[in-house]
């Protein structure tokens, strides 16, 4: 898919996700504009002499505009941060590495309204904000990456500058941690709690912990989905804000959703169910061998798990030795609205065989633990993830098996495992269903 086809803020904003989807285009920015009226060119000739390091070509490619200081004045945003660094203990960050008293100072002068005070805080911001961020972005927790264009690069300073110079308001953008996903902005909030409650030992470090895994999720601006095998929910966002949730049917315990990180690519409408052997052996072959056909129970039978594979008698297959264990046989259910993909499947590339689909068990989607499936997620609304993805409503244009319909653009997919949740009387964990938190 052409990069061209998505807007330059929102590739550069998956530059602070786990690894963009689109590589930001060779010396792309902000529009350059020139600076409002002689205080703001004197701005930008002050910081066009103090600049240095990393954060210069930020500023030369917007002919040395400010960020921090729109219409010759520090705003909002430089005391928001100031309040982040203090509280970086909540990040697990040490407060003590970003210089905060010589940050505030230098804010504080440059209220006077002195050009070269101005400029000296907004490039001090800058590379505080930028440090911030990519510490900020550092997870131990192991993740499978099935595209390896997500994983997790090191931030330059530029990248995370440019991203933050994209939304309409960076106040707004600082204030609600754009750069970083609302799960990991929930989690820290708990955090800080987390302090005031005296929390600590294993329940602290398993706080901790929740916090790596959500650093790896990209921030809202990323146009991304995001499902939590723990909660059993899934949120997808775009343009800065969350834009659709739902309940989804995860991983029972012997079966469960992996951690993983792909690109979905396509639907595919009116699909069969590949039933796997342990339930053709568990399940399917007992009802045969007590006198239920398979075309009774909508299911048919293959030579095989290749492309070409033909059709087969099911008198042709020994079903006695299916049950045992001694033959696998490959049987798929046949599409329509009592299969168990339901009309849809959504397919990234993945060695896990796991997938996002449709489901006609809605009874599972009620309960309060949905840890069900063979791995793959069961969604609760199909039909509005469909049409976010697609652009348009989900129609299948006949009967027709297995419709493939690309995404006119790939949408990044993050399974992840959050059990910390906030409640009424401040922090509650989720019961740990894969054993992850040990």
């Amino acid at each position: 898919m052409r990069a061209s086809r998505i807007p330059h803020y929102l590739i550069l904003a998956a530059a602070l996700c786990a690894g963009p989807v689109h590589a930001a285009p060779a010396g792309k920015s902000p529009p350059r504009a020139a600076p409002s009226g002689p205080a703001g060119e004197a701005v930008a000739l002050a910081i066009r002499d103090q600049a240095g390091g990393a954060v210069k070509s930020f500023y030369a490619d917007r002919g040395f505009r400010p960020l921090w200081a729109a219409g010759g004045r520090i705003g909002r945003s430089a005391d928001t941060l100031i309040g982040y660094l203090r509280s970086a203990h909540a990040d697990g960050l040490r407060p003590s590495s970003y210089n905060i008293d010589e940050l505030s100072r230098a804010v504080a002068a440059a209220r006077g309204g002195d050009a070269r005070a101005i400029a000296r805080a907004e490039l001090d911001l800058s590379a505080a904000f930028a440090r911030y961020v990519q510490d900020q972005r550092r997870s131990g927790v192991r993740m499978t990456y099935a595209d390896r264009r997500l994983k997790p690069k090191r931030l330059g300073a530029e990248t995370v500058l440019r991203a933050a110079s994209f939304p309409k308001s960076l106040d707004d953008y600082v204030a609600d941690m754009g750069w970083m996903s609302a799960q990991y902005v929930g989690l820290r909030a708990l955090a800080l709690r987390a302090e005031k409650q005296g929390l600590a030992g294993d329940r602290l470090a398993r706080l901790h912990l929740n916090l790596d895994r959500a650093r790896l999720l990209p921030g809202p601006y990323t146009r991304h989905i995001v499902v939590d095998a723990s909660s059993g929910r899934l949120w997808y966002y775009e343009l800065g804000r969350q834009v659709g949730t739902m309940r989804v049917v995860v991983g029972a315990k012997e079966t469960q959703t992996p951690m993983l990180v792909g690109t979905l690519q396509w639907a595919v409408l009116n699909p069969y169910w590949n039933i796997p052997t342990y339930l053709a052996r568990n399940s399917i072959a007992p009802k045969v061998l007590a006198g239920r056909s398979l075309a009774a129970q909508r299911i048919e039978a293959l030579s095989g798990w290749s492309a070409d594979a033909r059709r087969i008698p099911a008198s042709e297959i020994d079903w006695d030795a299916v049950a045992s264990g001694k033959r696998e046989v490959r049987l798929r259910e046949l599409p329509g609205g009592a299969n168990s993909m339901g009309r849809v499947k959504f397919m990234f590339p993945n060695d896990e065989g796991i997938y996002l689909h449709d489901t006609p068990a809605r009874d599972l989607l009620k309960k309060e633990d949905r840890h069900f499936s063979n791995g793959c997620i069961r969604l609760e609304n199909a039909a509005e993830l469909g049409k976010w993805l697609l652009r348009k409503p989900l129609s299948a244009a006949s009967k027709q098996p297995e419709q493939a319909v690309p995404l006119p653009v790939p949408v990044p997919v993050y399974l992840t495992y959050i059990t910390a949740a906030a409640t009424d009387k401040g922090i509650a964990f989720r019961s740990d269903i894969y054993g992850r938190d040990d």
